[in-house]
């Protein structure tokens, strides 16, 4: 089938063979079979077939250094000769299909089969009505009220399941709407620099067309084809299509071709355009995916692991990067790896419209293969948020446990039937009296599906799409564009955030404010006078001609406001500076236009500075440099004095400048900038290529400081995080002192505190072992205190970010966040929990990595996701805090009704009601809290901690215990309180009595008041506190309170509902306030009193713990390994002694720092415990390893064990299960994480 809608494409493609005759020289098909080659063999075709690239655009009617025309009837006929640079998306899910797959949910499926069988029986009328011989049996199976009314049951269920899946469906449709409105946002957005009638414009990606001149520059994701016309060292990562890793240089002469979908690494150049759109090779791939997807998902579900089955694995080429091998799949092999990809990504995120976001060719991951995309997406598909893990757990218990109750209230009804009738009465079974018993058993069995029906809480997955839905709306008015939902909420979760500098703490608006020149250093920018004329020329040309003409200053949009920068932001800086200094960048690029620049050198992470060469008219060569101030000074042999004149520089005075200009500088927190310069001679002609040689021997010029004004409102938004436990980290690639100075301004770091700041260079040194390796146990000693990266790379950024969330020192993994812009910064964004991406700044392999993008590049929007995020959380407690409220005290009051009077005092249709409307009522109205200053007045919730806390436990037994009082009060004694008939035991066809009402109409009057209670779940008194800011909770609650009216007073049979006078509705209303009142009561018990809460508190614990590195071969628990404990226990007593010894000795022997530093100093007691028989493998920590007995004899072994929680304890020892007695606030200093005891070196 493959192969068919290959030969299919071609051929559709062939009906424009005739396409010479659109004038123009070459054809849709000629252009495809030319970017199918690569390296060499295109450089041959293209001088066989079209002389060079001149005579290529020529046949395409275009010019090199002018572009198109632009006249709109030519782009239009290019359009359709050529096609239109766009892949047409995926159809869309239907709503149907959403529907289908709401559906599939268990606790639905449930339901929807009680709701069949029940709607069944009740149109099954049994015979033998009138015979008296089956007696009892006859009376209080159905009064004929019920009976009629016996439909609504089942079609009441039937409904609810309608509710919950529309919403749902509703839910997951608004969500993929709304992404793709804002996929196509960001696809408008994205502009291309393009050449149109020698202009260099903006375009939207979408409009450019074939024979288009577009140019291209670091950090650009490649729209189109095209063969490169001039290039200044481009080199392109092309992971995406091949998967091979190494940055691939591109030249005229030596592999011109560029392909969509591949990332510009460093460079800049010319392109000239030869396919678009579902012609260019991420196209044809896309059309590959596309034309064989739909038959395709389905083979591709059942046979993943037989790549035959793909179309496209009958077109892999071997090695699939360099062969030009067989058409039109270079990259067959990648394809068989992100086929999968991009589906199971597409899964995991839920948003259906990822597959527009041409995931499989984005991998951006800068050097990762797929083979580890796999990896990884598998790894994702299997973590499931947190909140959903918990949740799933959460449901799935109280499903059971609602099960156990059903089951059991069916099992006695049955019992106690069949023994009151055929034991006690003594009745013989008679055949025609069966049916009635069947009837009897179905009403039991429909008792039974009640209880479980009201135990399933239905109304949580519910909740949970709310929450997240609204919360990313309202995200969006913040500044987050959340890409994907789970980020959102992780986000609550975050201990550390690991933000850029630039852009993101700071303005990104370059001013130079500094300058050394000429042996002065210049507080503020001076008067161009009073500089040496010829230092003055020569600092106005470094820096006009030694930057990207792409960076520009225009003038300000609105009066008064400030000149526009465009592009790179420093580079800006530079060029105000020549405006300060009275002069104009312009004049002096026009007469040295971009063609002539000789040579190239940009800007990369590892050069950190950028060089162009020119051709003097002498023919000699001129270089100019500019680069990170101490990188470029060290490069510096010469320096221009106050004359104008170059004078020696020796090492030792560039020491001293460091000192006394560059330090100062960035202490102030300006970023300093060095400018210098070289002349070569014309014969011999240097050897370009050899950098080494180029950039050494320089002249310097000057030194700038550039200052980024700290963004006014970022002090504030880190103080915030840091009172909510998030640590804020700033990792940048200024030096140390300019950094250390922002981290300052922002308040990141305190003067005086303990901190590290400390440089890529050292970090390297301290992370690394000899073989330079990264070890974790290293990263350990480092990251805790670390505040400030500076002069960092983006592996440097990668690194870091992996150790912390590897780590295994605290006992909750650090769930980090990162922000990035650049192209470098993919990796540590796709390897951060969550990913914030720059909106404005950012580039487009960033934003692909990310999961929020910032549409405002500002921190303080990272902030109010933390709020949103830990929001989301608190929603969703507030509403199961609530729910399992009703939910016990329903299965109790149903379960211990039935089996005492035979009949729930609730009937089904009002336990669905309560059920029904209170849940997905309540969830909409607790759902949708406002998120409040105060939730950044906590720490962050761990993995670990359990969902329902003990406040919570409290208030959910708290509340139950008084609503089940106050009911059965009602039950077994209202009659003779309200002085009316009872309703128990009720004769049959008796109309719906005054008493069940009252108890129903009491029972709802609580839940709506507990309503109130559940908003506040931390034990705070005033649960009044902004209910008017929830318009949507204040308009719920007085709804569900008129409806309830209605239904008491004109419910009639099918609610088995009385109307009541108003002194009843009086006594119901009060006993509902009661609520209110007990609420207070509740929270004035502290939870320290009540000891069982703990356990109760710990729902979703057991499974949850050891999250990280559990093994599958941890979870059981060895029963010898129990016996092993009073050995471990006096073991670890031995073990104490000779710590303590180990100490002293070690404290004598040198400080006891470079004790720990010296590999030596480790203790042999490790090699002992590392061995199989010692290895204690026990993830439980909430098993008390001491048992009391022993615990007497030494308290303080008692006192550790007890709080395995405290958190500044260095928690290696809990992970391995063994609580180890050494002083709590040990050194953050520790050795090897794996072994159990590497706590026996700890401070003093």
């Amino acid at each position: 089938m493959g192969d068919m809608t290959n030969s299919d494409f071609y051929a559709k493609n062939q009906r424009n063979e005739g396409s010479h005759a659109g004038g123009f020289g070459c054809s849709l098909m000629d252009l495809r079979t030319l970017m199918e080659l690569r390296g060499n063999d295109a450089i041959v075709k293209i001088q066989e077939d079209y002389g060079d690239v001149e005579g290529l655009c020529k046949r395409l009617k275009t010019s090199p250094t002018e572009g198109l025309a632009g006249v709109a009837t030519d782009l239009d006929k290019r359009k359709e000769t050529f096609g239109r640079n766009l892949i047409p998306p995926k159809k869309p899910k239907t709503f149907l299909q959403l529907v289908w797959e709401a559906l599939q949910d268990v606790t639905l499926i449930i339901l929807e089969i009680a709701a069949i069988i029940s709607l069944g029986l009740s149109f099954y009328q049994p015979p033998g009505e009138g015979n008296e011989a089956c007696g009892a049996a006859a009376g209080g199976v159905e009064d004929e009220g019920e009976s009629e009314a016996g439909w609504i049951e089942g079609a009441a269920i039937l409904l609810s399941v309608v509710c919950v899946v529309l919403v749902t469906a509703f839910n997951d449709w608004s969500k993929e709407k709304q992404f793709r409105g804002l996929q196509s946002r960001i696809e408008q957005e994205q502009k291309f620099q393009v050449v149109r009638g020698g202009q260099v414009i903006q375009l939207p990606v979408a409009d450019i067309v074939v024979g288009d001149i577009a140019q291209v520059k670091y950090g650009d994701l490649l729209p189109a084809d095209g063969i490169l016309i001039q290039g200044n060292d481009l080199k392109i990562d092309e992971s995406s299509l091949t998967g091979e890793s190494d940055h691939v240089r591109k030249a005229p002469d030596r592999d011109p071709m560029l392909l969509s979908g591949t990332h510009v690494m460093e460079g800049s150049g010319r392109v000239l355009v030869t396919a678009v759109g579902v012609n260019s090779q991420t196209g044809i791939i896309f059309t590959l995916l596309g034309a064989s997807g739909e038959e395709e998902e389905k083979k591709e579900k059942k046979d993943h692991s037989h790549p035959s089955s793909h179309p496209i694995a009958t077109i892999t080429t071997d090695g699939a990067a360099g062969a030009a091998g067989s058409a039109s799949l270079v990259n067959g092999k990648m394809q068989d790896g992100n086929l999968e990809n991009s589906q199971t990504k597409a899964v995991k995120k839920q948003d259906g419209a990822a597959a527009m976001e041409m995931q499989p060719l984005k991998s951006a991951e800068g050097g990762e293969s797929d083979e580890k995309e796999k990896k990884k997406v598998n790894v994702s598909k299997k973590e499931k948020s947190v909140l959903q893990g918990k949740l799933t757990k959460l449901a799935v218990q109280i499903g059971k446990a609602g099960l156990v109750m059903s089951a059991i209230t069916v099992i006695i009804l049955v019992l106690y039937f069949c023994i009151d009738n055929f034991v006690v009465l003594k009745r013989p079974w008679l055949p025609e009296c069966t049916p009635i018993y069947i009837q009897y058993f179905v009403k039991f069995f429909i008792i039974g599906v009640t209880v479980l029906v009201v135990a399933v809480p239905e109304g949580l997955p519910l909740a949970v799409t709310i929450s997240l839905a609204y919360s990313v709306k309202k995200m969006m008015k913040d500044n987050n564009l959340v890409r994907h939902l789970d980020a959102c909420e992780t986000m609550g979760n975050a201990t550390a955030i690991c933000s850029d500098k630039t852009g993101t703490l700071t303005t990104n608006r370059m001013t130079a404010v500094q300058l050394y020149v000429a042996d002065v250093h210049y507080k503020e920018i001076p008067d161009p006078s009073v500089l040496p004329p010829k230092t003055l020329e020569i600092l106005i040309n470094a820096i006009s001609i030694n930057s990207a003409y792409t960076t520009k200053i225009l003038p300000p949009d609105k009066e008064g406001g400030l000149p526009k920068q465009v592009g790179n932001k420093t580079e800006c800086g530079l060029l105000g500076l020549v405006l300060d200094l009275k002069r104009d960048y312009q004049p002096i690029r026009d007469q040295m236009p971009e063609e002539k620049l000789y040579k190239v050198y940009t800007f990369n992470s590892v050069r950190k500075s950028m060089s162009t060469v020119i051709k003097l008219p002498d023919g000699s060569f001129r270089m100019y440099s500019k680069g990170a101030s101490e990188i470029l000074l060290k490069k510096c042999s010469r320096i221009l004095n106050e004359t104008g004149e170059a004078k020696l520089f020796r090492p030792r005075d560039r020491d001293e400048m460091v000192k006394k200009v560059i330090e100062p500088m960035a202490c102030d927190g300006l970023r300093t900038i060095g400018v210098a310069y070289r002349d070569f001679s014309a014969s011999p002609e240097p050897d370009w290529e050899n950098e080494a040689d180029i950039l050494t021997d320089l002249t310097g010029i000057c030194v700038v400081g550039i200052e980024d004004p700290v963004r006014p409102e970022v002090p504030a938004a880190i103080q915030k995080c840091q009172r909510a436990g998030i640590t804020v980290r700033m990792v940048t690639g200024d030096n140390i002192n300019t950094a250390r100075a922002i981290a300052i301004k922002c308040g990141i770091i305190h003067p005086g505190e303990d901190f590290l700041c400390i440089d890529g260079k050292e970090f390297n040194r301290r992370i690394r072992n000899e073989k330079g390796e990264v070890e974790q146990e290293r990263i350990d000693k480092v990251w805790p205190k670390l505040r400030v990266l500076a002069r960092s790379s983006p592996t440097d950024k990668h690194t870091l970010v992996k150790g912390i969330i590897d780590s295994t020192m605290v006992e909750q993994r650090q769930v980090v966040a990162v922000t990035g812009d650049g192209t470098n910064d993919g990796p540590a964004l796709k390897k951060a929990d969550v990913g914030f991406a720059m909106g404005i700044a950012g580039t487009d392999v960033a934003k692909e990595a990310s999961d929020i993008i910032l549409t405002d590049d500002n921190f303080s929007s990272i902030v109010k996701a933390v709020m949103w995020g830990r929001n989301v959380y608190d929603s969703i407690s507030k509403f199961l805090q609530f729910q399992l409220t009703v939910n016990v005290v329903a299965v109790i009051v149903a379960f211990t009704g039935a089996c005492i009077t035979q009949d729930s005092p609730l009937k089904a249709v009002q336990m669905l009601w309560v059920n029904l409307i209170m849940d997905t009522f309540a969830s909409l109205a607790l759902a949708t809290e406002p998120p409040t200053e105060s939730l950044l007045m906590r720490k962050p919730y761990g993995r670990n901690k359990p969902l329902i806390s003990s406040t919570m436990t409290k208030n959910i037994l708290g509340h139950g215990v008084y609503q089940l009082v106050i009911i059965f009060t009602l039950l077994f004694v209202g009659e003779n309180i309200f002085d009316i008939d009872s309703g128990r035991n009720a004769p049959l066809h008796a109309p719906p009595s005054e008493h069940y009402t009252i108890i129903f109409n009491t029972f709802v009057m609580m839940q709506l008041f507990n309503e109130i209670n559940a908003r506040k779940i931390h034990g705070e008194r005033n649960v009044f506190n902004g209910i008017f800011r929830n318009p949507i909770f204040c308009t719920i609650v007085l709804g569900t309170f008129a409806v309830q009216i209605i239904i008491v007073q004109f419910g009639g049979k099918p609610f088995s509902c009385s109307p009541l006078d108003l002194d009843k509705w009086m006594w119901c209303v009060f006993l509902g306030v009661g609520e209110l009142l007990w609420g207070q009561v509740i929270s004035t018990i502290p939870n320290s009193r009540l000891k069982f809460l703990k356990g109760a508190g710990q729902l979703t614990e057991k499974d949850e713990v050891p999250e990280e590195e559990m093994n599958e071969d941890n979870e059981e628990i060895d029963h010898a390994e129990r016996e092993l404990r009073r050995g471990q226990i006096l073991w670890f007593r031995g073990l104490n002694r000779i710590q303590t010894q180990i100490r002293v000795v070690n404290a004598f022997r040198s400080s006891l720092y470079e004790g720990l530093e010296k590999p030596d100093s480790r203790t042999s007691i490790h090699n002992f415990m590392t061995h199989p028989e010692f290895r204690i493998e026990d993830s439980q920590p909430h098993i008390p390893l001491i048992d009391d007995t022993d615990a007497e004899e030494d308290p303080t072994l008692r006192k550790n064990s007890s709080q395995p929680s405290s958190p500044n304890k260095n928690n290696n020892a809990i992970d391995s299960g063994i609580n180890l007695t050494t002083d709590t606030s040990k050194s953050a200093a520790s050795s090897s994480p794996g072994s159990p005891l590497h706590s026996l070196e700890t401070s003093l």
